[in-house]
């Protein structure tokens, strides 16, 4: 704490005050000190900021009185048990510790930072993560010295372990295929800010085409930075994006949605605007969600195992509470590719459309 206050030029109790999150302290200041700790690894210290409040070895069944698991799904880009993603993946997290024997306690709502006092922490054995959670609401489980496994979501100053789907590998596969059909006109949807799955999936989209020779999109172009991706309210400016790139004779053959609400959207807006799919654009999603299926035409996805990665969340959760000194894990559950009716050769010149 000495060195993150030389740092900063403050004193020792400013750092204190901020790191235990404790009030008295500025949000500015706060957020200056849990930064410079970071940088300086100070969260990466086992002694250091938190202490363990289990024992060494596989203890697990010597904790009577531990019985849930905490599982933290902030109702956030509709994060919630309705969501056709992230439902299923929820749905995983229940049927493993119902296996496991164990009771599970959902916040989907915490209020501030404290939200851990609530809660008898000897009552829990850790906590499951899900999804895009906010760094000050992390800061505080991890304050609490709780073992922790984020699924589909990191964060830089909280060392833990995680679970994601591979969507690099995934997204790649599926941009392959569609060079493989003929496409050298391809387009990515949707925004490359919005979470780190999105992140992975363009950065896997654009190494397929550069591996082939083809160009990616800009990172200034709009498509990369639709607004409303959970709510749909990007449909508008897509539209007028298609539009203006039909109207300039320069239509992509393919356009490469970060997730199937995109694709549902996007073949919505292209039936509105008179061009099929694929005859005029190829259209593919990711996630398989049950709209993918349903839609008309149905949709070329990605398969992302949800009820798998809630599963193996707890499992490593089990694995890390038997033995919280092991190294930290990254863990990446693979994915597989559902060719449906919205995909096909390129059935037109790229950049001209059907009358």
């Amino acid at each position: 704490m000495q060195q993150i206050a030389d740092h900063l030029g403050v004193s020792k109790f400013v750092v204190s005050k901020a790191l235990s999150g404790k009030g008295g302290v500025s949000e500015t200041t706060k957020e200056r000190v849990i930064q410079a700790a970071s940088r300086l690894g100070y969260f990466n210290q086992k002694n250091g900021y938190v202490k363990t409040n289990v024992s060494p070895g596989p203890q697990l069944s010597a904790s009577p009185g531990k019985q849930s698991v905490l599982v933290l799904m902030p109702n956030i880009r509709f994060q919630n048990k309705d969501s056709l993603y992230w439902g299923k993946l929820l749905e995983g997290i229940s049927r493993e510790l119902e296996q496991q024997g164990l009771g599970m306690i959902i916040i989907s709502e915490p209020r501030g930072e404290n939200f851990m006092s609530i809660l008898n922490p000897e009552g829990i054995l850790g906590m499951v993560g899900v999804g895009q959670i906010a760094t000050s609401l992390l800061l505080e489980a991890h304050r609490s010295g709780l073992p922790m496994v984020l699924v589909d979501h990191e964060d830089p100053l909280i060392p833990c372990d995680t679970v994601f789907a591979n969507n690099l590998d995934g997204m790649a596969r599926l941009t392959n295929h569609l060079i493989g059909l003929g496409h050298r006109e391809l387009h990515f949807a949707g925004s490359s800010a919005f979470s780190r799955s999105f992140r992975d999936r363009w950065i896997g989209f654009r190494s397929a085409l550069e591996e082939n020779g083809l160009t990616p999109q800009g990172a200034d172009d709009p498509m990369l930075k639709l607004e409303g991706v959970e709510t749909g309210a990007f449909r508008d400016d897509v539209a007028a994006w298609i539009q203006r790139r039909k109207k300039a004779r320069s239509l992509p053959t393919a356009l490469v949605c970060a997730n199937d609400a995109i694709a549902v959207n996007v073949c919505s807006v292209l039936d509105e605007l008179g061009l099929s799919v694929p005859g005029d654009i190829t259209v593919t999603g990711f996630d398989n969600i049950d709209d993918a299926a349903q839609n008309v035409p149905s949709i070329t996805t990605i398969n992302v195992p949800k009820e798998d990665l809630g599963q193996r969340a707890v499992k490593k959760l089990m694995d890390r509470i038997a033995y919280p000194g092991a190294p930290q894990e990254k863990i990446m559950i693979s994915v597989e590719s559902v060719y449906r009716n919205s995909s096909s050769e390129p059935q037109r010149a790229a950049g001209t459309a059907r009358k």
